[in-house]
């Protein structure tokens, strides 16, 4: 086994995005759960977000999309996440 391999896959998203492992876990889960039925592996969405190269740490339902877009998951979404409103639209 070489180490890369005792590297969990959300200790190296953790890494990739500068967020903590926790923080990591949601956004793997969150990207698995974009999914209606087939859900994709950790590790693949890791090598997926590895190949992206982003400068950001992207919306997890928008790396569900490029992976179905790019033929990497091609599974059926859910529907996407309500879109969150500034405070200030709120009161209008």
């Amino acid at each position: 086994m070489s180490p890369k391999d005792k590297v969990k896959v959300f200790e190296q998203i953790a890494h990739i995005f500068q967020i903590s492992n926790e923080s990591a876990k949601y956004f793997l889960n969150h990207v698995q759960k974009s999914f209606r039925v087939e859900r994709p592996p950790h590790k693949l969405i890791l090598e997926f977000v590895e190949k992206q190269n982003y400068k950001f740490k992207p919306a997890p339902y928008d790396v569900a999309l490029e992976m179905k877009e790019s033929g990497a998951w091609n599974y059926d979404l859910a529907s996407p996440p309500p879109a969150l409103e500034d405070e200030e639209d709120i009161y209008r």
